[in-house]
């Protein structure tokens, strides 16, 4: 059989292999990724601080509110906040009229019970020489015997209430059971008060300590007989030595925080009492290295999963590399796990990339890979 080819089978027959060499030309020619700009970090170890930090407050340890042990109308007070007082100083008068008149009737009411159980005393005495001589009964002696008793027990209450009313009128007065500096007055002079009621916080010097609060994710790192560091406002290029002496056994229901207290051992004099101090307490955690957060993403099939964008400066690639998030540090940094010094990492724009994507660096990057290649060649 011949086959007769016209003018446009041979016209087709010519085009045909041209299409499909330029078919198959654009089915083979591989997709070229878009090369991304990006911004980079460097990672460096001492991006993560080996201590934790905690604002507080300088405080006596023993700090006591002092008040009257009788009601009664203030007369005047003796000191101010800030004063130092001595252990007996007199720091504040009560009116003590009404004590002092509760005093002089007792005593009245003593003077004569002294005198009617004196009487008593020398008639049982007689009464006693007629029960001798059978000039009375015994039942007339005992009824003597028995008065007498009774005189010289209501002396004797007499003597106690005396006593009582006396100390009463003592109360009066308020003076210091230590030394101290005054931190507080709760009272002013004219003011009616009820015994027991708040009048002056006197504060001892000798032992003093920071207070300060610690949220309950922390309250782990912290141990009782703990050293720590203390730093003051005023002065915070000193490392004051202190331990830790009580940590709270409940949250503050408001802030939710527990309240812990550190010992000054040192510093005693430098330390005023409301100063502000920050309290540093060394980590538990070994250190490690920080990075942005925003270098940090989570693919959305695997949200328990925490990513990161390692750059290959040699091919200008990107790798995800999985890593272990830490305590958030200063200046929106983390810490991480599975990292290392050095190492360049995507720093924003981390969900638009994709893996063994090629990347742009940062011209300062750029220039100092190019250096790294002359150096080598």
């Amino acid at each position: 059989m011949q086959f007769r080819f016209t003018n446009k089978g041979w016209l087709l027959a010519g085009l045909l292999p041209l299409m499909m060499n330029a078919g198959c030309s654009d089915q083979d020619k591989p997709t070229q990724s878009v090369v991304r700009p990006v911004k980079v970090f460097r990672i460096e170890q001492s991006a993560v601080a080996g201590a934790r930090s905690f604002a507080g407050e300088v405080r006596a340890r023993i700090e006591t509110p002092l008040s009257f042990r009788v009601a009664g109308k203030l007369l005047e007070r003796k000191v101010d906040v800030g004063d130092s007082v001595r252990k007996g100083q007199l720091l504040a008068i009560l009116d003590g009229n009404d004590y002092r008149l509760a005093v002089q009737a007792l005593k009245a009411q003593l003077a004569s019970s002294q005198a009617d159980s004196n009487f008593l005393r020398d008639d049982l005495a007689r009464y006693r020489d007629l029960l001798a001589q059978q000039v009375i009964s015994p039942p007339e002696f005992e009824r003597h015997e028995t008065a007498y008793t009774t005189a010289r027990e209501r002396t004797a209450a007499l003597e106690a209430q005396l006593a009582e009313a006396n100390n009463q009128l003592s109360y009066t007065e308020l003076h210091a059971d230590r030394d101290g500096v005054v931190t507080a007055l709760a009272v002013e002079a004219g003011q009616v008060l009820v015994a027991g009621q708040a009048v002056v916080t006197l504060a001892q010097l000798d032992e003093k300590e920071i207070h300060f609060d610690v949220p309950e994710h922390r309250l782990a790192e912290i141990q009782r007989q703990q050293d720590v560091d203390v730093s003051l406002w005023a002065d915070d290029q000193r490392l004051l030595k202190a331990r830790i002496r009580e940590i709270a056994s409940v949250a503050d229901p408001a802030s939710r925080t527990y309240r812990v207290k550190a010992s000054l051992l040192e510093g005693l004099d430098t330390a005023q009492l409301g100063m502000t101090a920050t309290v540093h307490i060394a980590a538990n955690t070994a250190s490690g290295v920080a990075i942005p957060l925003s270098a940090v993403y989570t693919p959305q099939n695997q949200p328990d999963h925490h990513l990161v964008w390692l750059i290959d400066e040699q091919a200008t690639t990107v790798k995800s590399v999985p890593v272990k998030l830490g305590e958030t540090q200063a200046g929106e940094r983390i810490a991480v796990e599975g990292l290392a010094a050095g190492q360049l990492l995507v720093s924003a724009g981390v969900q638009r990339l994709a893996e063994g994507q090629a990347v742009r660096l940062p011209e300062e990057n750029a220039l100092a890979k190019h250096g790294a290649k002359e150096g080598q060649l």
